[in-house]
C-alpha cells in the first residue's frame, strides 16, 4: 500500500489546476476556481491526507476541467 498524500500535495494540485487560496480559519483553507468550482481543504500542511480528501481534490480538479472546455 502506498503512503498517503499529504496535504501540501493536495494543495500543490489545486493550485495547479488554477485554484486560488481564498483562506480560511485555522487549518482550513478555502480554494476557488475561475469556472465557480469550490473546495475546502482542512489539515496542517504536512498531515497526511484522508482518502475522501484526495478523493475530493480529484473530483473537483476533473469538474473545473470540463467546466473549462465547455466555455
Amino acid at each position: 500500500m502506498s503512503m498517503p498524500p499529504k496535504i501540501r500535495e493536495l494543495i500543490k494540485i489545486l493550485k495547479e489546476n488554477e485554484f486560488v487560496d481564498r483562506g480560511g480559519k485555522g487549518s482550513h483553507r478555502n480554494f476557488l476556481h475561475p469556472s465557480g468550482a469550490k473546495i475546502t481543504v482542512s489539515g496542517n500542511l504536512g498531515d497526511d491526507a484522508k482518502a475522501y480528501q484526495e478523493r475530493e481534490v480529484k473530483k473537483v480538479v476533473k469538474e473545473a476541467q470540463e467546466n473549462e472546455k465547455k466555455r
